[in-house]
């Protein structure tokens, strides 16, 4: 059930009347919908903006997921999404999407607000491979959610022992690892 709190376009209000609302200081833009602007914002929420976007054969992953789980104060520029299910879908084409064709084990998803996303952990072991500064930078954002984290990505690519970019990600969360054992001495 999608939250009382999310107003997509055309759904309960016009997009003429969301811009009205917005100017008016009631609403606030996020992600794919609106909010009130005295929202809480949660990851249900950023979630669930996405929702017409993801729907149930999309997962959020890599910045998207940073994102959602509160890694990223701003949304990416475009969203990085995955086949969530078993079989494959036609292509999906957006300017604001990048579309990865591979599935995403289901033991590496959770389901917030309503949608489909990577854990903390495969999220942090996604972005670890890619190798821009961004992506490395969020990165290091989602390593501080949680306590151990990099620890579990690491066992994520020790049970996964042929991926692209491996040797990288994992010198990198080794790194990680290390920061984390100076901030908990």
């Amino acid at each position: 059930m999608p939250s009382p709190f999310l107003y997509f376009p055309d759904e309960r209000l016009s997009p003429a009347e969301l811009s009205a609302a917005c100017l008016d200081g009631h609403l606030v833009g996020l992600g794919d919908a609106y909010i009130p602007a005295d929202a809480v914002e949660t990851a249900a929420l950023r979630a669930g903006s996405l929702g017409s976007t993801l729907g149930d054969t999309l997962a959020a992953t890599h910045l998207s997921a940073a994102w959602i789980h509160g890694a990223l104060h701003e949304p990416p520029a475009r969203h990085t999404v995955q086949r969530a299910v078993a079989r494959r879908l036609h292509p999906i084409l957006g300017r604001h999407l990048v579309y990865r064709d591979l599935s995403v084990d289901p033991a590496d998803l959770v389901r917030i607000g309503g949608c489909l996303v990577t854990t903390p952990a495969r999220t942090l072991a996604d972005l670890v491979r890619i190798g821009d500064l961004l992506h490395d930078r969020a990165a290091h954002s989602v390593s501080r959610l949680q306590p151990h984290l990099a620890d579990e990505a690491l066992a994520w690519y020790l049970e996964h022992p042929r991926m692209p970019g491996k040797r990288r990600a994992i010198a990198l969360l080794e790194q990680l690892c290390q920061g984390q054992d100076e901030v908990t001495r």
